[in-house]
């Protein structure tokens, strides 16, 4: 196999992995999916199945042993003719005359029936295949299926963990933003009093108060939208867990600003493509493909079996040493010409095999650039986690600063307003940018099949 380029990646990471480290819940979690994925039950069901095909195959190597039992009763057919009569009669004759004597009498032509009035056989039989290529090779085509599926099973849970991974992280992501709504209430609920104060000391029209009273319940239509999008997220991780869509998910709780911090890896890490299955995969097809040229080739050599027959014969049931009998034989057979037939089907073997060599060729540069792609994800979402970390810094320092001005009576309501919710947007889109690394990291570890399985 051709060895994959090595990306030389510098790899970003957050301090105490992204807030959270590493989180035994979700690794439950995946063990959780890894034992009751509905999906991953039927692959491995396959892979069951393949495991019988095998027995199967190698069951051709062992003698077919079976007991048949005959018993006929005829009537009519041809009738035999036999002229012992005319055979013999010449002959006696010529004896009397001879010895002057009637000793010799004369015989009447036999007819008897072609088939017997009664008969029954009654035998073992077993044949013994010695040398046949086509269940050699048959046996070593199906035991690479079974590896084949064996790998199916492995590509699959590593997309399962991917996809449990990322439904895990929108869940938490929706958790955060609903936290984020809740402390917004709380803001909002703040602004509603003060601005109740404002206007009973008539520093402030009654336009504020209703205002204000607006953002709230904007507020309340933000939270529906949230809870709807946590309900639908909460489900479908459920979903690949084979649970009840309704089980409840272990939450994680966000604080503040959720501080993070980036760091630079001073080491460099090497991805590659080297542990992903389906290359393997690849490997397995390449040599059943060799197996199946070598199966066309095989049409050209003969093959050997043993047959033994031991049982009894007679017009009527007795299985005495009288009536039973034993046949031996060694069957031979050999092709010797089929129309080119063979010919051609080794070409196109042939063929297939090159086949598989370009796609073993495009496979590889397709996961290499998908390695390339994850990584470079993960650098963007990295970085949009900095800068919306900055962000939310500079937007809570505004809203503090314009806070105090509102309250003195030296900022508007409505630039209060737009502070404000610049502040919230800015710390949504820093959880989500911070969930979104972690999904990031998901892909890119499935890209490179870094999950220790």
């Amino acid at each position: 196999m051709r060895k994959p380029n090595i990306l030389l990646l510098t790899v970003f990471l957050l301090a105490g992995t992204l807030l959270f480290g590493q989180d035994p819940a979700l690794e439950s979690y995946i063990k959780e999916g890894l034992e009751s994925n509905l999906a991953l039950k039927q692959i491995q069901a396959d892979y069951q199945k393949s495991l019988k095909a095998l027995q199967s195959a190698k069951g051709l190597f062992f003698p077919d042993i079976g007991i048949d039992a005959r018993y006929t009763k005829a009537e009519g057919g041809r009738i035999i003719e036999f002229p012992v009569g005319d055979l013999l009669n010449p002959v006696y004759s010529t004896l009397n005359q001879l010895t002057q004597t009637n000793t010799f009498p004369q015989l009447e032509n036999e007819n008897f029936p072609f088939y017997r009035p009664t008969e029954h056989e009654t035998k073992l039989s077993l044949l013994q295949p010695v040398y046949n290529p086509k269940i050699i090779y048959n046996y070593q085509i199906a035991k690479e299926m079974t590896r084949i599926d064996a790998v199916d099973i492995q590509i699959y849970k590593r997309e399962l963990i991917k996809e449990i991974k990322t439904a895990y992280y929108n869940y938490q992501k929706t958790v955060g933003l609903m936290q984020l709504v809740d402390n917004t209430r709380l803001l909002l609920e703040e602004n509603i009093r003060v601005s109740k104060s404002l206007f009973a000391n008539d520093k402030v029209t009654s336009d504020v108060v209703y205002r204000s009273e607006a953002d709230l319940e904007q507020l309340n239509v933000r939270k529906a939208e949230v809870v709807k999008s946590k309900k639908m997220a909460r489900a479908y991780f459920n979903f690949l867990l084979n649970r009840p869509l309704d089980t409840p998910v272990e939450e994680l709780e966000i604080t503040g600003n959720v501080p993070v911090v980036l760091a630079a890896q001073d080491s460099v890490t090497n991805y590659t493509s080297d542990n992903r299955e389906e290359l393997e995969q690849l490997e397995y097809y390449q040599e059943i493909s060799r197996k199946y040229k070598a199966l066309s080739q095989s049409e050209n050599y003969p093959s050997i079996a043993i047959a033994l027959n031991y049982g009894f014969q007679g017009e009527e049931y007795s299985f005495t040493k009288d009536d039973d009998f034993l046949l031996a034989s060694v069957v031979l057979r050999w092709n010797l010409f089929q129309g080119m037939k063979n010919r051609a089907n080794v070409q196109q073997a042939k063929i297939a095999q090159h086949q598989l060599e370009l796609k073993q060729l495009e496979v590889q540069k397709q996961l290499d650039l998908q390695i390339i792609s994850a990584h470079q994800d993960l650098i963007a979402s990295l970085q949009a986690v900095e800068a919306a970390r900055a962000q939310v810094v500079s937007l809570k320092k505004a809203f503090e600063v314009m806070e105090q001005k509102y309250i003195n009576g030296q900022a508007l309501p409505l630039e209060y307003s737009d502070a404000r919710t610049n502040m919230t947007t800015g710390e949504a889109n820093l959880i989500i940018a911070i969930y979104d690394v972690k999904i990031k990291e998901a892909e890119l570890e499935r890209a490179t099949a870094a999950y220790q399985l």
